[in-house]
């Protein structure tokens, strides 16, 4: 039997690139597939797209995040929603390459309970991105891979396929940005899971306004790097 997998898309205003991403997912993608398209607020101008393409397709699904504003509330929510098997986030600004799912999902397949799209491996690169962000989070993977052995070469990459049961069981402390995606990683490779990756090509937005915020976000980023510093064998509870 196939796997079904998941796709988790937080959105925030994304209605010129939403389209651009269904068609990604439908040219790229074997079914069956499920997306949840996660937003916060009515008011977000993806919503009506998303809901005239979902008319159509069965498979796309809006979920509202209830449980307070921001990407990291919002993937909470989207994993809350998801069935058991594998998840991946996906943003949808067109920055994540869907080709290497196939090759993702093989990886969770073959074992792998965290399967991580990775620029900083060989084969993989960034193109775009403001210097500053793209510098911290080259230095956060690659520091973390070789003082801590972490597992894999990029640390903070949200797109990222997990075993929804692994997340349930980890918990998610994170109500704030993308780190989220770094906490999940580090209790996992704490705890012992099986974590592998695949090297992508991330490409900058072109249309639409980021969500990122670095300042605010880069304490929690530092406070999970700290977590994964301590290595593995320790559970995942601090």
């Amino acid at each position: 039997m196939a796997t079904t997998l998941q796709l988790i898309v937080p959105v925030y205003n994304e209605h010129e690139n939403f389209p651009r991403l269904v068609e990604q997912v439908e040219q790229q993608l074997a079914p069956p597939f499920r997306m949840l398209v996660v937003y916060d607020f009515d008011e977000d101008t993806t919503v009506p797209v998303a809901r005239d393409l979902a008319a159509s397709r069965p498979w796309l699904e809006l979920v509202r995040n209830d449980l307070g504003r921001g990407p990291a509330n919002a993937i909470r929510a989207g994993f809350a929603a998801a069935d058991p098997g594998p998840a991946l986030v996906v943003m949808a600004d067109l920055s994540d390459d869907l080709s290497i799912v196939p090759a993702m999902l093989g990886q969770y397949q073959a074992g792998s309970r965290i399967v991580c799209a990775s620029r900083y491996m060989k084969g993989g690169r960034q193109i775009g991105g403001p210097w500053l962000k793209r510098t911290l989070s080259r230095t956060a993977g690659l520091s973390l891979h070789w003082m801590a052995r972490f597992p894999v070469h990029d640390a903070t990459n949200n797109f990222r396929l997990y075993d929804v049961e692994l997340v349930r069981e980890l918990g998610i402390d994170s109500e704030h940005g993308f780190e989220i995606a770094l906490e999940l990683t580090a209790k996992a490779f704490r705890r012992g899971a099986t974590i592998t990756e695949v090297p992508t090509t991330w490409r900058d937005r072109e249309a639409g306004e980021s969500r990122f915020q670095l300042f605010r976000w880069l304490p929690h980023y530092l406070r999970w790097y700290r977590y994964a510093l301590l290595g593995p064998g320790r559970g995942a509870s601090q």
